[in-house]
Order: structure tokens, then sequence, then C-alpha cells
């Protein structure tokens, strides 16, 4: 997962609802939540690189990750929760 994440090429998408992101979230992630993944698999399908979707405890994170794979995306990475994103935030 380190990896992932030191590759600029890599987008992180936060999927949880946007009260729960405003409270904290990994430092570049955008929010996304997952009940509008669906809505908005033409900006996932045009995003460069790897993706690694995230959210509270890594169910939701999960889904969404399962969503993009039926959608045809190749390199989707579930993230866990997080607590477990932040332990790789400098």
């Amino acid at each position: 997962m380190e990896d992932l994440l030191n590759d600029p090429t890599t987008t992180v998408v936060d999927v949880r609802e946007t009260n729960e992101f405003a409270l904290g979230h990994f430092d570049r992630a955008i929010n996304i939540p997952l009940g509008i993944v669906p809505l908005r698999l033409d900006e996932f399908k045009a995003m460069k690189g790897p993706i690694v979707v995230y959210c509270r405890s890594g169910n939701r994170s999960g889904m969404a990750m399962n969503l993009l794979k039926q959608a045809g995306l190749s390199e989707v990475y579930n993230g866990g929760g997080l607590h477990d994103m932040l332990a790789y935030q400098d």
C-alpha cells in the first residue's frame, strides 16, 4: 500500500459521506461517497494510474472497489479504514 500511496499517479478516494470527510480525511483524498460512485464511473475511468478507496472500517471501500472492478477498472485497491490510511501519511 505504501508504494501505491507514494505513486504520484495514484488517486485516493474517500467513499464516506461528506460530513464524515469534513471531520478528517487522508490529505490527498477526494470525497466521492459510496452511494454516488455508480453515478461517477466516467470520472473514475478518467483517473490516471491506480485508485485507492477507503472509508471508516473498510466495508464501504470494499463495496466501492467491487463496483469499480465490475465497471472494468483493474487497478483499484481497498485501503481499508481511515485509521489504516493515516498510518501511511507523513
